[in-house]
């Protein structure tokens, strides 16, 4: 019990404050260009979201965090409509401010083109980035290997248009 009040206080006190400082309305603002320019030379859709805690719901289940945050990022991916691109390879990149916690969600049509390694090899570089606070550079460089993953495999041919599907500004959530 102890334990979830502790978890509950350090979700707390992280707020808008703290996404503000991790990302300004600037680096919002380019990231949602490089969103842009990347889904133009491919099929598939990427959305960010990130959060600077948990909402209390998830704060009181129980489990292992790592499996509660995964569990959260899943329920984000099927919210913001990550799955429902006409190729299936749509792909969510979540960080959570809080516990410091990255997960990449992809759908069935670009998970199968990436190991489980692979995936969490790009999880790896951001987290590398995120801990000297280059939270922009880390989500940068994880949207570019996750572009290069969907040209390889989703490349738009000359002149085809690709129907913007998804939104490509960051969330931010409250928590």
């Amino acid at each position: 019990m102890l334990q979830r009040i502790l978890r509950l206080l350090r979700h707390r006190w992280h707020d808008q404050a703290s996404l503000r400082r991790a990302l300004p309305p600037q680096a919002l603002a380019r990231l949602t260009q490089r969103v842009q320019a990347s889904e133009q030379r491919h099929s598939g859709e990427v959305r960010i979201f990130v959060e600077a805690g948990l909402p209390t719901s998830y704060l009181w289940r129980r489990g292992p965090l790592p499996q509660i945050i995964r569990q959260r990022a899943l329920t984000l991916f099927g919210k913001l409509r990550v799955w429902d691109t006409e190729h299936n390879n749509g792909v969510l990149i979540y960080l959570l401010l809080a516990e410091r916690a990255i997960e990449i969600v992809a759908d069935r049509g670009i998970d199968r083109r990436l190991s489980r390694q692979e995936w969490q090899a790009v999880i790896t570089r951001m987290r590398a980035a995120f801990r000297e606070g280059r939270f922009e550079d880390g989500l940068t460089q994880a949207l570019e290997e996750i572009s290069n993953v969907q040209v390889q495999h989703f490349a738009l041919a000359a002149g085809d248009a690709n129907p913007n599907e998804l939104s490509d500004a960051p969330v931010v959530g409250e928590g």
